[in-house]
């Protein structure tokens, strides 16, 4: 496990490369960015300077653990951009990410540090998930399946917190523990409904406030009542939700 010696050759080298990457995906997806460079040499049977001189940080070495899987999940998410049933392969989808990544602990931190940021996203695998996701996001929207005032953003940090919940409730016993439980209750969340609870919003502009309907921006009335739609469709669809729950509640 010394360093100590002549200089490897290539395929010693290409060899050593490969067990640290080995010994760093199993390390980090059990214990996550927290695992020490010292572990991941000992898993390897290398010394830590051999680390080092192919890895120059532990947080290269942790992206190179997980670019891979990373690339699989947006690459997922870009072959099913076009597929029928949008709302129906977004949520199968963001349940599948949570079932995959929640006993990735590696995973885990990657998809949350991209998710604590907000809707900035520093280049890289994380972002191109984020994309590839908002892709889908956008599509379910629009065929109704998904709230229209949810933001890509939201759905990050939801998707954080579920795959922390999942990993958090794996070992509890009964119903309480199946697998998927945390994913079903988030994707519930998520969907488009007259009775969830409308999400605050911050308004951009002083004079802005947002539809009710489309969560869009709605310009405020100079007199009278303030505006609560963006325009005569949403209004329409108000009233049409309306008179829905109205004849529900007389049956």
């Amino acid at each position: 496990m010394t360093d100590a010696g002549a200089a490897p050759s290539r395929a010693d080298a290409r060899r050593n490369r490969a067990l640290v990457l080995q010994a760093a995906r199993s390390a980090f997806e059990e214990q996550g960015l927290g695992v020490p460079i010292g572990e991941i040499a000992r898993r390897a049977g290398v010394g830590a300077g051999t680390v080092y001189r192919h890895f120059p940080s532990k947080e290269a070495l942790f992206r190179a653990s997980i670019v891979d899987r990373m690339q699989l999940f947006t690459d997922t998410a870009r072959d099913l951009a076009d597929a029928e049933d949008p709302g129906g392969v977004f949520f199968r989808y963001l349940a599948s990410v949570v079932r995959l990544a929640a006993q990735n602990k590696a995973l885990c931190d990657a998809l949350e540090a991209s998710g604590a940021s907000g809707s900035e996203v520093p280049p890289g695998p994380e972002r191109d998930f984020a994309e590839a996701l908002g892709v889908l996001v956008v599509r379910a929207q629009q065929a109704g399946a998904v709230r229209p005032d949810v933001e890509l953003g939201d759905v990050r940090a939801v998707l954080v917190g579920c795959m922390a919940m999942e990993r958090r409730r794996s070992g509890a016993g009964g119903a309480a523990g199946a697998p998927g439980r945390m994913a079903a209750l988030m994707c519930d969340g998520l969907r488009a409904s007259r009775t969830v609870t409308k999400l605050p919003t911050v308004a951009p502009g002083r004079n802005e406030t947002r539809c009710e309907m489309c969560a869009g921006p709605v310009a405020a009335a100079p007199t009278g009542r303030p505006a609560r739609y963006c325009g005569a469709a949403c209004r329409q669809k108000a009233h049409r939700a309306r008179a829905r729950e109205r004849a529900a509640r007389s049956r």
